[in-house]
Order: structure tokens, then sequence, then C-alpha cells
């Protein structure tokens, strides 16, 4: 029998098709052979080693680039070149490696959640085994405070309450009785029963999340970037390198006839060293830093990151899926005003309520009394007998005698049981069923409250109490924080659909509520939901008795769609849809599950800290695209420079030495950058390749004909040796250290027109931090030109126009940039009419 007629079959035929009599269990013999066949009841978990997983850390194309940058630098016997490279290296390595393993905690959470031990019954005789040798077919007993040990079907006993939010997101324990099923991973707050087991491991309800949640995980669309980023460098440095090394062998055979090894050494130097230039050696350091630094200013906002990749997704956001239990409402049963039945006295309905409750017995025991502690009650109240509530009578008793000595009854419970027990008149029945509606259609829960003078001869139904669990105080202010900021917002929970539906009008939010039970089918794949489904889901606001892999696949669908998707949510259930989310985020309390799984971990209760991270988020995306513009600009500068001074000129404006020390004052300083100061847009922020490449593109053309020029009146200079003193400048040797001079102090200055859209003096201006390190690193090259360090000397008069021509050309690029901005913009239309085409992917699937 599958397993899924083992959960609605009747009871007969589950025991018969597990071939079990209740009444003696399994044999060991039986249980043994079946523990072979079946392994052991616990979630799978592949093992890899402490190596095996730091050296995965070294791969892909972005470590491969700089592995061969390092691999040069150590041929070419510049050591303090591969120190600097390999040292970055490891860093970046050393980063992905911690965060793998916080992220890896999600699962060993879920492992934690199993029950260690459990009763089971075998060969008649009731023992305590390891909850890991259970096997389907054993009859298992469970009792208050146990943690059910697999899924279970209930066979015997009256009833148990079972606590089962951290696993469906259900805000109240269930009841359950005989046939109902006991999720493995639950918690039993009440009762005693015994149940046969009818899954094990990774065929349970939890086991099914953890399933999930191992094969969950969306790529980080910055990795994207940079690999893209990195394949375009890498590319366009093969091609140029290609042509240089064609046209100079060109003319050292075909032309001079003076072919040497020396001369193909040389030639093969000097290619490796700009292939090294080319490649964004800093570049993931510089993403690391930046995220690791807003990491830090989230922390001061309460929301710890777990995932620096994250930082980055959540800037490009555009749908929030939030839990409701726990996230949006405060996980706390409340009561409203009693409604009036035979008696208009609240006061006396409040009074008889908590009369019937006992603290600390249950959540809705606890809302009474809660409520009843801001009325005034009069004191001389004892109780002699107290009856609780359970599942059979559905209500809770005592008997009371009051200040003036005479003994009555006290019960609350279920509407219809207390009518049941009271026989009203017509009319007073009608009324309780007209309460009992009218608040179930808002989705909150009801409880009747009634008294007998008598012995329990009559009674009288005073009033129905109201219950609910109510929106946190800033749940509305934060989505509409969130909203401002272009951000939609869906509600996800396990509880009722009219319990959903109220909660989003108090919320604002949309009442399109969707029944996932009923909307999604039983059998569908959750990675692969139809398309039917999947329009559904775009068009909900909000998700009503959802199951783990509902939430799951809830957030697959929207990211096929081409949205970026950030999940919130505490629990064992929330646990898939949290690792697959492109941020997810576990709110205050959350289980340990759920906190692996996350990438933001919020320390404070409620969303009111989303809205600020999305806000810095965003800044922190704009810092990483302000360095990705600058990089790239440059780069293409440097290497079409000397390809194309080499070919057409005959001169090489730079020296290996020049190259290798002009890629480390330009990367290494500028990691500054992840101290900028930014604003953040009202729009989510995303890597916007064509955008991003045009404007690059535009800016390092713009540098190369900067570049360019300047080598060109370098040379007119050197060819009239009237101008030498003039200007300083009397052989080759000093026009390579002006070039130098120029791509070091210019690059740098290239920056603050990369850093901002708008005009590069324009607020916010750049942080005193990055300030200095421009600086510092202005005054080092300034050094190195004019006492000769490294590179020749050159007089301190030629320094000074080179800076008065790259500040010319500052305010020139500066322009450049904002007609840049204003042609792509027009051409890709606004950011708005960009949204409309979020359906199409940001990036193709990967192979």
């Amino acid at each position: 029998m599958p397993l899924a007629d083992f959960e609605t079959a009747p009871l007969s035929e589950v025991l018969s098709a597990l071939t079990v009599d209740p009444s003696r269990g399994l044999s060991n013999e039986e249980a043994s052979r079946r523990l072979d066949e079946q392994g052991p009841n616990a979630l799978p978990e592949k093992t890899e080693s402490l190596l095996a997983k730091a050296l995965s850390h070294f791969t892909g194309p972005i470590a491969y680039m700089i592995e061969a940058a390092a691999l040069v630098s150590l041929l070419l016997g510049r050591w303090e070149d591969f120190t600097i490279i390999f040292g970055l290296l490891v860093f970046n390595a050393a980063l992905e490696f911690w965060q793998d393993r916080k992220a890896n905690a999600a699962l060993a959470a879920l492992r934690e959640g199993l029950a260690p031990q459990a009763r089971v019954l075998r060969d008649r005789v009731w023992a305590t085994h390891e909850a890991k040798e259970l096997v389907t077919g054993d009859i298992v007993r469970i009792r208050l405070g146990d943690i059910v040990p697999a899924d279970l079907r209930l066979t015997t006993g009256d009833f148990a309450s079972i606590d089962q939010a951290s696993l469906t997101g259900e805000s109240l324990p269930v009841s359950k009785g005989m046939g109902d099923i006991a999720y493995s991973g639950s918690i039993v707050r009440q009762g005693e029963v015994e149940g046969v087991v009818i899954a094990t491991g990774a065929q349970t309800f939890l086991g099914r999340a953890a399933r999930l949640v191992a094969g969950a995980g969306a790529e980080s669309h910055a990795q994207k970037a940079m690999f893209q980023i990195g394949n375009i460098l890498i590319a366009t440095a093969l091609v140029l390198a290609l042509v240089m090394v064609a046209v100079q062998v060109y003319r050292d055979i075909v032309v001079s006839n003076n072919w040497g090894l020396t001369d193909a050494l040389d030639i093969l130097q000097f290619v490796l060293i700009l292939l090294v230039a080319s490649i964004p050696v800093a570049m993931p350091a510089v993403f690391s830093i930046t995220l690791a630094l807003g990491a830090l200013a989230l922390s001061r906002d309460k929301a710890i990151v777990s995932r620096l990749s994250s930082i980055d997704e959540l800037a490009g956001v555009d749908i929030l899926c939030s839990d409701k239990t726990g996230t949006l409402t405060k996980n706390q049963l409340t009561l409203d005003t009693p409604l009036a039945v035979e008696r208009n006295d609240p006061a006396e309905t409040l009074l008889v309520a908590a009369l019937a409750s006992r603290p600390g017995n249950d959540a809705i025991d606890t809302a009474v009394l809660a409520a009843s502690a801001s009325t005034d009650l009069p004191d001389g109240y004892s109780i002699s007998a107290f009856t609780p509530f359970d599942p059979v009578s559905k209500r809770a008793e005592a008997v009371v005698e009051g200040p003036n000595g005479r003994t009555f009854l006290a019960t609350k419970g279920a509407p219809q049981a207390i009518v049941d027990l009271a026989h009203p008149r017509a009319e007073v029945a009608r009324m309780v069923d007209t309460h009992v509606t009218e608040l179930g259609a808002k989705g909150y829960r009801a409880l009747a409250v009634a008294r007998s003078d008598d012995g329990g001869s009559s009674w009288v139904i005073l009033g129905v109490l109201p219950l609910f669990d109510p929106p946190r105080d800033d749940s509305r202010t934060t989505i509409e924080a969130v909203r401002a900021r272009g951000v939609s917002v869906k509600m996800i929970t396990g509880d009722d659909t009219a319990i959903a539906r109220e909660t989003a009008r108090q919320l604002g939010l949309g009442m399109n509520i969707a029944t996932a039970a009923e909307s999604f089918p039983r059998d569908m794949d959750p990675d692969n939901p139809p398309a039917a489904v999947v329009d559904l889901i775009e068009r909900a606001d909000g998700f009503a008795r959802v199951f783990p892999e509902h939430k799951y696949a809830i957030v697959k669908a929207l990211q096929k769609r081409g949205h970026v998707v950030a999940m919130t949510g505490d629990g064992v259930n929330d646990a898939p849809a949290l690792k697959q989310a492109n941020c997810g985020v576990a709110v205050s309390g959350a289980t340990d599950a759920a906190r692996g799984a996350a990438g933001v971990i919020l320390t404070a209760p409620g969303l009111s800290v989303i809205a600020k991270a999305i806000e810095e988020s965003r800044r922190i995306f704009l810092r990483i695209t302000s360095y990705t513009i600058y990089r790239v600009a440059l780069t293409m500068d440097i290497m079409a420079l000397v390809v194309l001074s080499t070919i057409f000129l005959g001169f090489q404006p730079l020296t290996a030495v020049m190259i290798v020390v002009m890629s480390l004052l330009d990367d290494i300083p500028i990691m500054a950058i992840a101290y900028d100061r930014t604003s953040a847009g009202p729009e989510p922020t995303r890597w916007r390749m064509p955008h991003l490449i045009g404007i690059a593109g535009g800016l390092g053309l713009a540098s190369l004909v900067q570049s360019f020029g300047l080598l060109l009146i370098g040379m007119e200079i050197l060819s009239d040796p009237t101008r030498h003193g003039v200007f300083g400048l009397t052989d080759e040797a000093h026009l390579q250290s002006v070039m130098f001079l120029q791509l070091v102090a210019g690059g740098h200055l290239l920056l603050l027109v990369a850093r901002t859209k708008g005009w590069f003096l324009s607020r916010p201006h750049p942080a005193p931090t990055l300030l200095v390190a421009i600086g510092l690193t202005q005054a080092v090259a300034v050094l190195m030109c004019g006492f000769g360090w490294v590179v020749p000397a050159i007089p301190w008069s030629l320094i000074a126009w080179v800076w008065l021509y790259m500040l010319v050309w500052l305010v020139i690029l500066g322009g450049l940039r904002l007609g840049l901005e204003k042609a792509l913009e027009g051409g890709l239309g606004s950011w708005r009419r960009y949204r409309t085409r979020l359906r199409t992917p940001l990036f193709p699937p990967l192979p």
C-alpha cells in the first residue's frame, strides 16, 4: 500500500497491510528484518571530508582565473605578486567555506528535531528503543512532552493534543484521536495514545521537508554576474593578445627576418602579464568585503546575515512571501470583547470563563486569564474541583464557591458542546449559532461560557468569547514601507482560509487568498508546478492551508517567472522555502531548522527591520556595481592601449612590471569602496548586464581615447627636441612612466565617475575612507614617478602636466556618464517598464 494510502485508508486496512496486531506489536525478528530492508528511522546524510569541502571552494571560473594569475606570477618568479594573489584566493575560499557550513546547519537542525528514543511494543512487551530503530508497523506509545518519533496513525487512547505548529504553521495544538495522523517531530502537549508507524526517516512529513531543503537553493545573481564579467574580460584579453602576437610574429619573421627564442619568450611573458592584468583578481574580495561590511551594518538593526549573497539578492527582491503565524501576527491567542447571549454582562462572562481555566494549561486558558487580569474581579472565590478540557467532552468545568458561600458550576468550551449541555430555548441556540457563524467568517475561534447554580440541573449560557491571533503592532506599517520600495507582499499560512482572509484584511493585504490544499494537485512535483498553478500563484495575494512542499513550490514558481523572491518564516515547515528563496529570512524565535536554512536571521520580533534591510542592501548593491563598472572600463582601457600602441605605433606603453604594479595599486586600495556613500532607489535593483556593460564599455572607450591621446601627445613631444625642456619629457622610458601615472591616477579618478549615475560632484559625496584610499594611492603613484621607485623618474613639472590633463578628462568623462545614462535608459525604457518584462529570467539557465 502506498504511503498516501496509509494516511487516508481505514485504520483496519492499514494494520492489515502492515501485518501487525496492535495488541502485541511486531516480533523482534520481523522488526530487525524490516530495519535491514527500510534503513534507519533517520534523515539521510551525505558525508564529505573536510578537505573535499575546502577544495570545492577553489573551483569555478573566477577561482580558475585567479589561480591562473597566481601560476603565471609563480612561473615568472614574481613572489610578491604571487603572495598577494594567492592570499586573495585563500581569503575568498575561506569566506565561502564558512558560509557553506552555516547554510548546511539547516539539515543538522532537522535531524536534531527527531526524537532520540521511543516506547515500542514488540512481542507483547513495552520497551524503550532508539528512535532510529523504528520500522513501519511498530506500535508506539506517546504522551505529554514526547516528540513524535515517526509518522503514526493513532490506534488507541481517548485523545492527544499535539503541537505541530513548526511543521504545518497551525497556531494552536491539534486534537488527535483514533485514526488520525501524528507527524514525526511534532510535540505531545496533552493526553496519552498509541499509534502504528506508517513512515520512517526520509518518508515522513519531516523527511520530505528535509529532502526539499537538501535540494533547495537558488544560485546567486552576483555569482552569475561575476562569471559573465570575468568571461567577457578574459575573452577580450585573449582576442587582443592573439592579435598582438600575430602582428609581432609577422614583424619579426616576415619583415625583419629576425626571430629567436629570446623574442618568443619576451612575447610570451608580455602576453601572460597582459592576461594577469585583465583578470579581476580583487573582484571576489571586493564583493565579499563590501557584503561583509553591509552585514555588519544590518546586524546593528537586529538582522544577522548568515549568507553574504543574501544581501545582494535582497536588493533585487520584488516579491516578499511572508509566513503569518508568529511573523505577521503575534502567535499569541487573544480575547476580543465577549458577545452576550442570555445575560448582557461581559464582566460576568469573562469571570466565569476565567474560573473555568487553569494557569499554564493551554493557549486558550492562558488567553482567557490574560484578558481577565485587566478586569476588576471580586475576591473570595475558591475552586474545589476542576476538570480540564478534553476533545471528548470539548469543554472544561470548575466547581466554584463564591464570596457568599454558595457553590456553582462554571464551564467553557466548544459552542455546540455548551449548547448540548444547556439545552437552551431555540432562540438562544440560534443566537449562539449566529455568533459562531459571524466569527467564523472573520477567521475567529469561538468559545461559549455557561454557569449552573443548581448543581448542573440547568445552565445559563452567558456569552461567546471571540479568540484570535492579532497582527503585530508594526506589521501593517512594515508592509506599507516594503510596498513603497517596489516590493509586493504575499501571505502564506497553514491556518484556515477564513483566518488568512481576516488577517489580510486587518493588514491591508489583498483578499485573493488561495487554499493551497485545494489549488495544488496532490501529486504535483514542487519543482515543476503546472502552468495553471503558476498563474494562480502569481495572481494570488496569499495562500492558506499550505504544507512545506506548497511553500517551496510557490517560491520556485515565482522564481521561474523571473521574480526575485524573499521568504520569511520561523518553523520547520518554512525551511525548504527559506533555503530555495533568493533571500530567506528567519524571524525572531525561529526554529534551528529555519535559522539554518535562512540567509538572514532577525533577532527582534516582527518584520520592521525588513524595510531597513532592503534599503541597506540596495546601497550595498550600488557599491558593488560601481566597482564593477570601474574595473571593466579600466581593464578595457589598459588592454586596448597596450595592444593598439604595440600594433600601430610599434611602442609598448607599459613594461610588464608596470602592468603588475598598476593592477595591484588599482585594485587593493579600491576595496575601500565598501565604505562608500550611496543612495537607495525606490525600486528593486538588479544586475542589468546590457546596461552595465554599456556604461562600462562607453567609459572604457573614452578612457582609451584619453590614454591614447596622451600617448600621441607624448610621442609628438619626443619627435621635437625643442619641446623636451618645456615638458620635461626626453625619452620613451619617461613616456612609459607618464602612461603609468595616467593609468593609475586616472583610474581612480574614473571611479569618481563610475560610482554615481549623476554628476560626480553631486550628493552623495564619496565617503572619507574612500577618498583617503584614493588619495594615498595617488600619492604613491606620484612619488614612484617623482623619485623613480620601480619606474623611471620624471620631472615634477611633467607630473603636474599629466594631472592637469587628467582633471580636464575627469570633467569630460563625467559629462559622458550623464549622456550614457540618458541614452541607455531611453533605449531600454524606464525601470517600471523594465519590471513588466520580469517574466523573462534575468539570466539564462545554466547547463
